[in-house]
């Protein structure tokens, strides 16, 4: 009877168990939803400053909030304070005491060694997203009029065999990299796209030129929008794009 005593714990334990085992348990944990009252609170694009150095960020010309819902406050900050910041402070420290201290961006990209990737990956995520931030306007998208259009027509057919293409560069570009409309040396217009930080005006480019519109297709730009969805994202780039400014770039060029 002793032994049964000792026993019985056991067979207790036992029977809680698989009675456990046969009971599907949901565990509920209730999380306060935001109330109609409560903002997300971002920074300021001008409380932005880089290092001291020969280079300083390109003024947002709009708040984080004004290209939502094509891109969200919070992409584009960090995009803007972090990513892009860390560019132009690591710029500046690579060039720091060396002839191109004193060059333009346009002449440092010319001029650095592809072998250099410290140089080369600052110096363009600098230039790139310099020129993609003036690329975009909150009351953007349409079409380009003017000469932009008429050169738009001329070398791709029409605005939407443009837009096609420039869709279907962006979509392919493997991995991190940029989309492009550039200008190149023959006074054409043509879509391309480069790996990376790399631009057009880089010794190393494939397709060289001058750029007047630039597409970023890393996934921090918009990973937390679009998730791995790169190809919406690029539809809602058409709906921000500043046309006004392209056209001054590509009537900037060629004038030169």
């Amino acid at each position: 009877m002793k032994k049964l005593y000792f026993l019985i714990p056991v067979i207790l334990l036992l029977i809680g168990i698989i009675s456990c085992n046969k009971k599907k348990f949901t565990e509920v944990v209730e999380v306060p939803l935001p109330t109609t009252e409560e903002k997300v609170l971002t920074g300021i694009p001008e409380d932005v400053k880089a290092n001291e150095g020969s280079f300083q960020l390109e003024k947002l010309p709009y708040g984080y909030n004004a290209l939502a819902p094509n891109i969200s406050a919070t992409t584009l900050e960090i995009h803007y304070s972090k990513h892009y910041l860390t560019y132009t402070n690591n710029l500046n420290k690579a060039i720091l005491e060396t002839p191109l201290e004193n060059l333009t961006i346009e002449e440092v990209l010319s001029k650095l060694d592809p072998n250099d990737p410290t140089l080369r990956n600052n110096a363009g995520g600098f230039y790139n997203h310099s020129l993609y931030w003036k690329c975009m306007t909150p009351k953007g998208g349409g079409q380009p009029s003017n000469a932009l259009a008429e050169a738009i027509t001329r070398d791709f057919g029409s605005f939407e065999n443009f837009t096609t293409a420039f869709k279907v560069e962006a979509t392919k570009q493997f991995g991190s990299g940029w989309a492009w409309l550039i200008l190149d040396k023959s006074g054409k217009l043509q879509v391309t796209s480069t790996p990376n930080q790399d631009n057009p005006l880089m010794r190393n480019a494939v397709v060289p030129g001058t750029p007047i519109l630039a597409l970023d297709v890393w996934e921090h730009a918009y990973y937390l929008d679009y998730q791995y969805r790169r190809k919406n994202y690029i539809d809602a780039f058409f709906n921000v794009i500043n046309w006004k400014k392209i056209e001054e770039n590509y009537d900037a060029v060629t004038k030169k």
